[in-house]
Parts: structure tokens; sequence; C-alpha cells
């Protein structure tokens, strides 16, 4: 009986053992994030405590509860340097082009809100089957080749084992603190659509030019209050937002004889000096709500309105808010935010708080990387990105 009860006593010992060791193990793996020199000691290091599941699951449906069959470090034993490989890359692709940020944030959006976290926009036209890139909203959809080189950088350490769709999740959030915003924990394990949507691309998507209700609306059908959708457009605080898409507001706005009333005058001004050789026409087109990277072409023959305008990983957030409540958002649909009481609430609240908008733009950016994502049989994991296996 003696022996029993010390063997039990030494079998519980070591449990506690156990347990305390992996617990520093996840307090060292959580500070390398902090400690590692890719991120500047100036950069916001806002880590977010994973949110709690029971408030994730809104239904019994595997693809709206990801969190039962994604985790951290899914790739821990079959590509352990994965997450660190797209780090570094995207990186290394920040420094030769200023775009990637806007370009690599707005690709998640694209395909987070298409029928989920999937990589489906990342699929080229096959068979006279016409894919989600084809897309009206997707038409100036950047990004493509970006993935590409991340796919490729780690097919190399680990063949067919990353999915398309984790690396898309895992490079936004590098993009994000690259333009000054914060950290945030990801699952991973998502896989990869083997179908493309073009018809919820070219009819969902949101646009820039929607009212407040339309928005709310549209943001509604994805699981978004108008809390997270207010944060959620503190991504426009980065990028080049080209001038056909907010030209209808500079002179003829909605059939009137005038500007759109809700632009400060100075900024009218500075608005149509900056696209006066803009065309009329090109405001027609239908893009979608993210903001358009911009490069050497687009500068001459589109010009527009840098977001940073204080220079890369500035003011991320706090900026645009504020040029919010002083009538200066480009995009109809920014400042249509002022226009509801609770979403100005939210508006004057990151505005004068920074760290309040980090912690719900990470907590939001979360939510949208879980959006639908597909797991265990669901998906594949597609050695090129641009088509099925």
């Amino acid at each position: 009986m003696d022996f029993t009860r010390k063997l039990s006593f030494l079998v519980f010992l070591l449990c506690v053992l156990i347990s305390l060791k992996n617990q520093k193990a996840e307090t060292n793996r959580k500070g390398s994030f902090q400690n590692d020199d890719y991120f500047p000691s100036d950069s916001p290091s806002l880590i977010i405590d994973p949110p709690d599941q029971r408030n994730l699951q809104e239904d019994e449906n595997r693809r709206n509860n990801p969190h039962q069959w994604l985790r951290y470090d899914y790739y821990n034993e079959s590509c352990p340097l994965a997450e660190q490989i797209i780090r570094s890359t995207v990186r290394e692709l920040y420094e030769l082009r200023s775009d990637v940020a806007p370009a690599l944030l707005r690709l998640v959006f694209h395909d987070c809100f298409v029928e989920g976290c999937d990589a489906s926009v990342l699929l080229d036209p096959v068979d006279g089957t016409e894919s989600e890139k084809e897309a009206l909203p997707n038409e100036s959809l950047k990004g493509y080749d970006l993935i590409d080189i991340i796919k490729s950088e780690v097919e190399k350490a680990c063949p067919g084992v990353v999915s398309c769709a984790d690396i898309i999740a895992l490079a936004a959030r590098e993009s994000v603190l690259l333009a000054g915003g914060p950290f945030y924990p990801l699952y991973t394990g998502r896989k990869d659509s083997t179908v493309s949507f073009y018809d919820v691309a070219s009819y969902e998507l949101p646009s820039p030019q929607d009212d407040l209700s339309r928005t709310i609306e549209s943001f509604a059908s994805r699981g978004f209050d108008e809390r997270e959708t207010v944060s959620l457009l503190g991504a426009h605080s980065t990028g080049t937002i080209h001038c056909k898409f907010f030209f209808n507001r500079l002179y003829n706005f909605s059939g009137t004889d005038g500007p759109d009333p809700s632009i400060d005058n100075e900024f009218l001004n500075l608005l149509r000096s900056t696209c006066n050789h803009s065309h009329p026409s090109s405001s027609s087109s239908s893009p979608s709500l993210s903001p358009s990277p911009s490069s050497s072409e687009n500068i001459i023959h589109n010009p527009g309105m840098k977001m940073d305008y204080e220079g890369p990983r500035t003011g991320f957030g706090t900026l645009y808010y504020r040029s919010l409540l002083q009538g200066k958002g480009l995009l109809f649909v920014d400042q249509q935010l002022t226009a509801g009481e609770e979403t100005e609430t939210w508006v004057r609240a990151y505005a004068s708080d920074v760290t309040l908008f980090q912690r719900d733009f990470g907590l939001t950016m979360i939510k949208l990387s879980n959006l639908q994502v597909l797991t265990a049989t669901m998906g594949e994991v597609r050695v090129n990105c641009r088509k099925v296996n």
C-alpha cells in the first residue's frame, strides 16, 4: 500500500514538473517574437492574448469553428521554420518594394471576405472557368507574385506542407507590423480551396462607394459588428488611394453640381490639384474597399494620395481616424464612418487612443484570418498557389 501511494505521488510530481516546463517553453516562445531583431525597438509590439474560444464559436459548423481544428505552431514538427521563412521573406521583399505591406494586407482581406480564408483568390482561370482574379473588384489587386516568392522559399524547406492560405494570413500579419501596426497571434493549419468564387467576388466585396448602412450590412454578413468594422477599416492607414477611387467626390457627387459636402474645403482643393490629370470616367469602376498599392506606372497615369503621408510606420490608425474627424477621409466609405452615432464614437475613440485601436485591430484581424477556413480533408495544400494539385 505504501509503495502504491509513493508511486502515485511520484507520478503526480512528474506531471507538475512537465506542466511547468511546458509553460516556461511557451513563455520563451512568445518572448522570442518581442525580442526578435526583426522588430525595431520603436515599433508597436502589442502581443494580444488569444481570444476566448467560447466567445468565437458562433455555431457548430467546422468552417465557423476554426479553433477546433487549427492550432498555434501547427507546423512545429512538419516545418518548424515555416513562420520564420515567411517573416524574413516578407521583410526582404519590403526592403525592395515599398508597396509590399499594403499589397499583402489587401490580399488577405480579398481572400477571407470571399468564402473564407482559403487562398481561392490566388487561383488562375483554367479551361474557361473564371477566377476571382478576373472579378471587377480584384482588377487592381496586387501581391500574387509576392505570394509566389514566399511559397517558393517555403517549398524549398518543406515541400507540400505549408498551405497557401496560411502563407497569406501570416504574410499579412508581417505586413501589418511593417506598416506600424500591432503583432497578433495566429492559428495555422488552414487548407487551400480547389475552386474559385468569381460571382461572390464580383458582387459581395465591399465597395469604396458604399454608404454607411451598406457597409455595416456587408461586414455584418461576415460576422463583424460596428466596432469591428470601424477598426478593420483602419487598414486604410497604409498604401495609396488612387484618384479614380474618389474622383466622383470632387466635382459632381451623386448627380449634383458640386463636390461631396462632407469633404473639408482645403482638403478638397488639395485633392483636385493632385487629381487634375485624372479622367472622370475612371471613377465609374467598382473597386474593392482596400487601398491600392502604388507603382511607378500607377503614379504617372493614375495619381493618388498616400495614406501613410507622415512616413512609413508612422501613426498607423490614429492619422486615419483623425483625418475622418477633420472631413479629410479619402474614400466615401471611410468618411461615412462619422455619419453614424456608434461608428463615430469608435472613430473618436481610436483617434485619441492608439493602444485601444491597436488592440481592437489585432483582434479583428485574428477574426478575419479565421473566417470559414478549410481544415483536414476539406481542402488541400497546393504546391503551386495558382492552380490546384
